[in-house]
Order: structure tokens, then C-alpha cells, then sequence
């Protein structure tokens, strides 16, 4: 299998035999880590961190030197031309020119994708906001593989941060598709976002059962839950009677419990922070005397606050130092597998969950339409010169579209068909995208707007299905 020139930008972008296959390099360096000084010599990695990074930034850079190659960094946004108003398009271009893989962290979710698009070299996401942090997800799973064995069809308990922190939402992804059960436990205002719940089931397929009653069950000393996504190999029988449901579900144990920090980085404001701290969720001792917990593995990716006690550092189900130590062969075995300084072969396991990826039809049209989530790379004034907004259609029932940079989803009110009017600008009609109208528009001619303001814009006048919704037909 050959993985050259390719980007990794999100967690799907590796099939699961992939991820198997990155694991069986990634054992075979960490059993020679010396002799493979010269399996990447002459080739340069840039390093770009725009956010603060000590374990991802490190092991980066430690990995292309144990491989043989060289390292250029920028660490601050303020010491680059992008301080001066720079695209990231341009700078992708320019430093793609000086190196042969870029590895990116930025605060704008997107960004890396950008940079994958322009840079005409890989690119590796070593976090992009709030929205992913693949290799991060490869060193946890990674984790999980060498301490269980396997990846299939275990129950993992997701805690903490589980609306900010991108790493949940690439484990996540990646739990479904191997067939995990996930237990949230989220603190207070900090669930799934809705986008991820979404992905989560109409992408691989699984059921998400809601329970909301974390302070009840805190009072009857069970592990609380807000949530658990049930994989589609496994019976669902949750939702018969709940709380006696979860309890025998918890009792089988809990393979992994990972736990994430709150991402003040992320928050709108210090007092916002303020607030969501109070009743934070701390995994400590007493917690780990639960029976549930007696095999399970502890993991973080670290930095850790007070959401982790360091009690439990010596406890030998502790994993998140072995975590950040694993990250080194790992993301040795991709660069020199991008890179295509080596190839592995495709795992052929039987067992593994496949899910295969789902061919959404893309919408790219110039104007119309915009990702609605403040933080994408889309919605950045320095990026609109040089890329549009693009989403997918995930849903017709009703029109979805889900943003190729970010993931947000929206939904928009009003569609047009460019074929209709045949070129004559008084036959211009704009419809409810909730009216049946949009079954009848094929894809490649469909036109979407946030609103009537943008069709009017276009020249587009109102039809009489304008206003009128599917309920009302």
C-alpha cells in the first residue's frame, strides 16, 4: 500500500486498514527507532503552530529528525505574513515551495484543509480549532490496540469537553467505525455539538440515546451519562427501561474512559469559563473504585488541569503518559509513509468495521450560500479571495448541507434551478427549499440562498412555492 503525497486533514481520510497499517509500521520503528536515520534524509517538514503545542509540536519534529529529515518551524501567527493580511492560500503556495510535508495547527477549523489544497505537498492536521486532530486519534487508538489488542466492538466513555475538544471529535469518528460502544459524559453545557451527533449517525449508522439525567444519577451512584452511541452490530435495547438499561451496561465495564481538559482557548469570553468549571467532572480515585472501572484504561492527551488527579498518575491503568510517549513511532510511520520513504501492506483482518464513505453530492456554487459557523476558514475575510464556500448535501428531507471545511451544518430556506428560466431573466424563480419543488431539481442545477435578500440579489423573483413548506402541501 502506498500512502505518498497524500494529506491527512481528517480522520477519514485513512480507511480503517490504513489506521491498522500505520499501527504495524509504527511497531516495527519503535523497535529499531535508530536505524531509520536515513529513511527520510534530504527531505525538509515544516512545522507551522499557530496555536500552543508542546507533545504534538515536539513529536513532530522529533519524529522527522529520528527519520533523517530536517525541520523548518514558524510558532506564532504575529512572526508570519499572515499577520500582515496573507492568505493561508498564499502562504501554503509559498512554503509548499520549501518543504516536502507541512504539518499545521491554526485556530480556524478548515485551515488545514486549505492548506492541503494549495500547497501541492501532504499535509498533516495536527488541529484545526475545534474541529479535528487526526493523529491525535492515532495515538489513542494506537493506545487502546496495544493495551486490548484489538479495536473491535469495545465501549469507551468520552469525558469532559466533548463540544470544544476536537480530539473527542476525531476519536469519536473513529470509535463508530470500529464498532465501539461510546459513553458521553460531558460537563455542564459542553455536550456533543449537534454537527457531531449528526455525523455520528448518518455517516456510520450507529443509534445516540439521550438520557439528560447526570444529577440523578451522581445521587444514585451510577456512572452519570448524557448519552451513549450504540453501534449498528450491536442490539439496542436502552431506551426499554433506561436506568436499569445503563446500569447493566455499565456493569459490563468500560474498556477506555478519556478524559479532555475544558478548552478555555475556545470559550467567548473569561466568565463563560468561570461558570462551566463550576461542577467540572474529575476523574480521581474514589471514582476508579467503581467496578466498571476495575480493567478500564485511563487516557488524555494532555495538557491536563484539574480534571485528571494526579493521585492516579501511579495507577497502572493510567495511560496518557504512554499516550504522548506512543506519539513519536506513530507520527514517525506516517510522515515516512506520506512521504513515501516506506509502504506497508493492507491489513485483510476479518472482524474490522468498515464503513465505507458516503458519496455525498457536492454544492460549490459561487454565491448563494455560507457556513454560518463564525470560526470556519470560509468565513474568514483574508481566505474569501481565494476559496468559496463548498458543503456537501447530506439530506434532502429537509435540504442539509454540511461544510467540506468545517462540518457545520445548515439549513437553508430557499433553492432555484439554473436550467429553468433557460437564460431569460424575467422567468427567475426562487422556492422554499422545504417545497416539494426540490425533489424535482437535479443537483448540478440546483441554486440554494441563506435568504430573499440574496435571491433577489441575483435576480431571482419569488415563485408562488415560495413560502409554502412540505407540511402545508
Amino acid at each position: 500500500m502506498s500512502m505518498e503525497n497524500r494529506s491527512l486533514v481528517t480522520i477519514d481520510d485513512l480507511s480503517n486498514q490504513e489506521i491498522m497499517s500505520v499501527f504495524s509500521l509504527a511497531d516495527e520503528m519503535s523497535d529499531s527507532i535508530m536505524e531509520q536515520s536515513s529513511l527520510c534524509q534530504g527531505k525538509i517538514m515544516a512545522s507551522l503552530f499557530f496555536e500552543p503545542s508542546t507533545r504534538t509540536r515536539l513529536s513532530f519534529e522529533a519524529a522527522m529528525h529520528r527519520l533523517g529529515g530536517s525541520v523548518i518551524s514558524v510558532a506564532e501567527m504575529q512572526n508570519t505574513s499572515l499577520a500582515k493580511g496573507e492568505s493561508i492560500a498564499d502562504m501554503a503556495r509559498v512554503v509548499g515551495s520549501y518543504a516536502d510535508i507541512i504539518v499545521i495547527r491554526h485556530p480556524w477549523e478548515g485551515a488545514a484543509k486549505v492548506v492541503a489544497d494549495y500547497a501541492g505537498v501532504p499535509v498533516i492536521n495536527a488541529g484545526d480549532g475545534g474541529h479535528e486532530h487526526p493523529t491525535q486519534t492515532l495515538c489513542d487508538l494506537y493506545t487502546i490496540k496495544k493495551e486490548r489488542q484489538t479495536l473491535d466492538g469495545l465501549k469507551i466513555a468520552l469525558w469532559g469537553d466533548l463540544k470544544y475538544g476536537r480530539t473527542i471529535h476525531s476519536l469519536a469518528y473513529a470509535l463508530a467505525r470500529f464498532g465501539a460502544t461510546i459513553h458521553f459524559r460531558p460537563g455542564s453545557g459542553l455536550g456533543l455539538p449537534e454537527h457531531v451527533t449528526r455525523k455520528l449517525i448518518r455517516d456510520y449508522g450507529g443509534i445516540l440515546e439521550r438520557f439528560n439525567n447526570i444529577e440523578g444519577a451522581e445521587k444514585e451512584n451510577i456512572f452519570p451519562l448524557d448519552a451513549i452511541y450504540v453501534t449498528p452490530s450491536e442490539p439496542h435495547q436502552l431506551t426499554n427501561i433506561p436506568d436499569v438499561n445503563i446500569q447493566i451496561e455499565l456493569e459490563k465495564g468500560i474498556d477506555a474512559l478519556y478524559v479532555t481538559r475544558l478548552q478555555k482557548e475556545r470559550l467567548e469570553s473569561p466568565v463563560t469559563g468561570s461558570e462551566l468549571e463550576k461542577g467540572y467532572p474529575v476523574v480521581n480515585r474514589k471514582l476508579l473504585k467503581g467496578k466498571q472501572f476495575k480493567r478500564t484504561l485511563v487516557m488524555h492527551p494532555l495538557p491536563r488541569v484539574d480534571e485528571l488527579a494526579y493521585e492516579i498518575d501511579a495507577d497502572p491503568r493510567s495511560m496518557y503518559f504512554k499516550q504522548a510517549a506512543w506519539g513519536l513511532p506513530i507520527r514517525m510511520a506516517l510522515i515516512a509513509l506520506l512521504l513515501g520513504a516506506k509502504q506497508v501492506g493492507v491489513s485483510e483482518k476479518k472482524g474490522l468495521t468498515i464503513t465505507p464513505k458516503i458519496d455525498y453530492p457536492v454544492y460549490d456554487r459561487d454565491s448563494g450560500v455560507t457556513c454560518k459557523n463564525k470560526k470556519c476558514v470560509s468565513a474568514q475575510q483574508t481566505e474569501m479571495r481565494y476559496i468559496k464556500p463548498m458543503f456537501k448535501i447530506v439530506a434532502n428531507k429537509p435540504l442539509i448541507l454540511r461544510c467540506i471545511y468545517c462540518d457545520h451544518e445548515t439549513q437553508p430556506p430557499y433553492i432555484a434551478s439554473s436550467k429553468w428560466h433557460s437564460g431569460i431573466l424575467e422567468k427567475r424563480r426562487y422556492y422554499s427549499s422545504d417545497s416539494y419543488i426540490l425533489e424535482r431539481i437535479k443537483s448540478e442545477y440546483l441554486i440554494i440562498f441563506d435568504s430573499e435578500k440574496e435571491a433577489q440579489a441575483e435576480g431571482y423573483k419569488p415563485s408562488e412555492y415560495a413560502h409554502i413548506s412540505v407540511k402545508k402541501q
